[in-house]
């Protein structure tokens, strides 16, 4: 059942892989939840749902977490409807925890001046600095950006082609600095790391493979240290989206940008912004204390 499930997802529905993966991972979750209560996959209750949504509250997991599980299960209930394995849905009415109940961590712009600084004795450095300095001048996910191709990139107008969640294309531009990185990484590392193999994978691990996401976080939590900060790559994106809206972008661009369907979850940067300024009114006000 769970099996036919995910296939629905990847193939009618159009799902990412990674995104197909976390639904299984929740999925498989909830299984072993119904195994100890002696239930199963296709006859679980509502009851079954909010236990199983408390248990991960009390073990301590994200509203975000707890809201991807809930979508997945929603999405399943779906699709057991469809294919008549059940007759009511036990999901109905089900209200999606929130998700932002803590906001998103945003490095200030002279943290990312810091970090972007950096400048390690590390044979990486290049290929690593063209990633950072890409993420932060176009907010990719770290997901998208070590799935990138060289044929992604067009330096002469400054963007790259994204291949985002549910296949959707984008198109994002990046800055001089970023296609000053890359150009430097292309022409100087990335030739060495495929001792002469070909890839049409644009960053490359030390032994020519394509790049994963736990080399790169492991390489940017490196970086951060020495720069002082405590980073992550979505730290970087929030970062990204954060500054553009507090240097005047308007909401609509910065969505497109992030390649968000709905553009309520971009509203949450607005948030971000606006504590900062209430937090800046309450240090700097001589009245405001």
């Amino acid at each position: 059942m769970l099996k036919g499930f995910l296939s629905y997802l990847s193939v009618e529905r159009g799902l990412s892989a990674n995104t197909v993966q976390s639904y299984q991972r929740d999925l498989q979750g909830f299984m072993t939840y119904l195994k100890d209560r002696a239930g199963d996959l296709g006859s679980f209750t509502r009851e079954d749902i909010t236990g199983y949504l408390g248990r991960l509250r009390d073990a301590g997991y994200a509203p975000s977490s707890m809201a991807r599980f809930t979508s997945a299960l929603k999405s399943l209930c779906r699709y057991l409807l469809v294919e008549r394995l059940i007759t009511e849905d036990p999901s109905d009415n089900l209200h999606t925890p929130k998700q932002w109940e803590r906001l998103p961590k945003a490095l200030s712009v002279d943290q990312m001046k810091e970090l972007l600084g950096t400048q390690p004795d590390a044979s990486m450095w290049p290929r690593d600095s063209a990633m950072l300095e890409l993420l932060y001048s176009s907010g990719l996910r770290v997901s998208e950006i070590i799935s990138l191709k060289v044929n992604d990139l067009n330096f002469d107008a400054g963007f790259v082609r994204v291949m985002g969640k549910g296949s959707k294309e984008r198109i994002v531009p990046f800055n001089s600095r970023a296609g000053s990185k890359l150009t430097s990484y292309m022409r100087e590392l990335r030739p060495r790391l495929l001792k002469r193999r070909e890839s049409p994978y644009l960053f490359l691990t030390s032994r020519g493979a394509p790049m994963t996401r736990q080399r790169f976080w492991q390489a940017l939590k490196s970086y951060g240290r020495q720069a002082g900060v405590n980073v992550s790559p979505h730290a970087v994106r929030h970062s990204f989206a954060t500054h553009l809206l507090e240097g005047g972008a308007d909401l609509r661009s910065v969505q497109k940008m992030l390649g968000h369907a709905d553009i309520s979850t971009t509203q949450i940067y607005t948030k971000v912004s606006a504590e900062r300024i209430r937090r800046v009114y309450r240090e700097h006000h001589p009245r405001a204390k």
